[in-house]
């Protein structure tokens, strides 16, 4: 990426600024950076998961996406693959496609086929649950809503 100043050195410094939910960015070289009193000496640390990412999408050919843009924040594919962080909410449906094929490289699927996670439940909180659908489920078969009560027996089996 070209300096949005100079328009002659590859851009270094990228200067995201966010006014009233207006997203603009300046990309500018390390001299006109310094013209304009912006600090450039100072090394950002090095993302690992950027080199992963980087050694990821180097098993495939670049493809013409890599020069797409978030409508958003105008981060790139390519500056994604650079980083390994997104601009912003937006990038993750405007980079959709590369995403699911990047998840599909490194964990062999884009879907999740794991164990759900389960939040523990209180033991008193289940037991007072248990209670309230059983009493429930009592008063369901007595006024004869076969469908409520298998549903609410569904819910108990579920619980115990």
């Amino acid at each position: 990426m070209l300096c949005d100043q100079c328009k002659e050195r590859d851009a270094v410094v990228h200067l995201t600024q966010i006014v009233n939910a207006e997203v603009t960015q300046l990309h500018l070289c390390e001299k006109c950076a310094a013209a304009k009193g912006i600090e450039t000496t100072v090394a950002m640390p090095k993302h690992p998961l950027g080199d992963f990412l980087h050694a990821v999408q180097q098993q495939s050919a670049p493809s013409v996406g890599d020069q797409a843009r978030c409508a958003y924040c105008q981060t790139s594919l390519r500056d994604f693959r650079a980083s390994g962080r997104l601009g912003c909410a937006q990038c993750y449906t405007a980079f959709e496609g590369a995403l699911r094929e990047l998840l599909r490289r490194v964990h062999g699927a884009a879907r999740h086929r794991g164990r759900e996670y389960d939040a523990p439940v209180a033991a008193g909180i289940v037991g007072s649950e248990l209670d309230s659908l059983r009493e429930r489920l009592q008063r369901a078969v007595a006024a004869e809503e076969f469908e409520l009560a298998a549903a609410l027996r569904d819910q108990i089996r579920a619980l115990e």
